[in-house]
């Protein structure tokens, strides 16, 4: 017998209809019929079938995403524990104060790009001894000219995961972190594991942590296996990643808990990346091993087709004409089709559709300009367009409930589409 919505859905098909959604606790469908003519529109009706929910809507949608990039971390987050801005441990109070007011159900850190060169142990231990480094966005093109060296150009480190797990408890927020699959070994990945889950006194790691300041695990749960793998994430084949997922995988303490590993995903709309490590992945049956695969998608203006280089095709943040309102929107909106077409190629191989999509980067991107400090690389200014952006985006995860697991606006503060701005 066929369901009644698959029913509806099929007339939809041959008549034309309008899909819809409404926000409760679990998402449901909303049909509106369109009749061909006048006349007929008002015998027109709206079915929704609150019985057919698609899915729970995750709370984990409603994430931010902090790289160490530009004024995010430092200037951002991280005042100092000696500054004179009000700070819990270094931390900007009146950050940890609004951001309590929203509830955020995910953090992403420390990256991005930034992830695939950083080594958690230089983020541990007592700050004074902490190494500095090269920060990853040193040399992009879209900083100032008159930009100084400072801790946005060289990780000073004194921003580690001890700081990030204490700024998510003090917000309210799940963690979710990005492994180092470019530069680091599966080694460093389980022994980073071991300093945020095995309990107190069992490992070095642990030790590690209690020194910092937490006896407790934190009982970190998300997991990201590297950053966009196959670009700055260590310019991958798909299947060249597949086995690096496996090898980092294939054995990590979860200390009682249930892991949560997210896959490097496409970039935007390849499609053959997602066929290909999946197809690759199943080959050693570890699908299993896997709860979401990343998705990002930025939007931006491509100028009237001109180009969709990244690089170039950005208008301004605030000063634009109404063609470049509709284009942003419309490249937003392309965020649905991506969620569709890479869960069809997904169900190709994983049919039971195990693994959830992860859009853990996405937003607007701006040419330079509208930054408050020079320190603040790829920083912008919001505007209406922006919260429209953000209300399309977020609507069209409560649509696809049953195929979004997580997502992670980019970036929490002065950087790209920022909730916050501080300097």
């Amino acid at each position: 017998m066929i369901k009644r919505r698959e029913f509806i859905v099929g007339a939809v098909a041959g008549g034309g209809a309008l899909i819809a959604g409404t926000r409760q606790t679990s998402a449901v469908r909303s049909l509106l019929s369109l009749m061909p003519t006048a006349a007929a529109a008002a015998d027109s009706r709206i079915e929704i079938l609150t019985s057919e929910g698609i899915g729970t809507i995750a709370p984990e949608i409603y994430g931010h995403f902090v790289e160490h990039l530009g004024g995010v971390v430092y200037d951002g987050i991280w005042v100092g524990e000696n500054s004179k801005i009000p700070n819990i441990g270094g931390i900007r109070k009146s950050l940890v104060d609004a951001l309590k007011k929203i509830r955020p159900g995910l953090i992403r850190w420390p990256g991005g790009c930034f992830a695939d060169s950083y080594d958690w142990r230089d983020g541990v231990g007592p700050r004074a001894k902490r190494p500095r480094h090269t920060n990853f966005w040193r040399d992009a093109a879209e900083w100032p000219k008159d930009t100084p060296d400072g801790p946005w150009k060289y990780e000073t480190n004194q921003f580690g995961t001890y700081d990030f797990l204490r700024f998510c408890k003090l917000v309210g927020s799940e963690p979710y972190i990005a492994a180092n699959l470019r530069s680091l070994s599966a080694k460093d990945f389980y022994q980073w594991v071991e300093y945020c889950n095995s309990p107190a006194g069992t490992t070095t790691p642990a030790d590690a942590r209690m020194a910092d300041g937490e006896r407790e695990p934190f009982k970190v749960r998300y997991w990201g296996i590297g950053n966009e793998s196959w670009g700055c994430g260590g310019n991958f084949t798909p299947e060249e990643y597949a086995a690096e997922y496996r090898r980092f995988t294939a054995w990590v303490p979860n200390f009682g808990m249930r892991l949560a590993f997210v896959g490097s995903g496409p970039n935007g709309g390849d499609l053959d990346w997602t066929r290909r490590f999946f197809t690759k992945l199943n080959e050693r049956r570890a699908l299993g091993a896997m709860w979401g695969w990343a998705l990002h998608h930025y939007s931006w203006n491509v100028s009237g087709g001109r180009t969709t280089d990244w690089r170039q095709g950005k208008g301004d943040a605030v000063n634009y004409p109404d063609d470049e309102w509709y284009e942003l929107l419309s490249q937003a909106d392309l965020m649905d089709s991506l969620i569709t077409n890479h869960w069809n190629v997904m169900g190709e191989i994983d049919r039971t559709h195990r693994v959830k999509l992860v859009v853990d980067e996405w937003g607007s991107w701006y040419k330079p300009g509208t930054e408050v400090d020079n320190t603040h690389l790829l920083g912008q200014q919001s505007t209406m367009r922006d919260a429209l952006l953000a209300g399309l985006t977020l609507d069209t995860f409560h649509r696809h409930a049953e195929k979004v697991g997580a997502a992670n606006i980019a970036q929490l503060v002065n950087c790209l589409q920022s909730l916050f701005i501080a300097h």
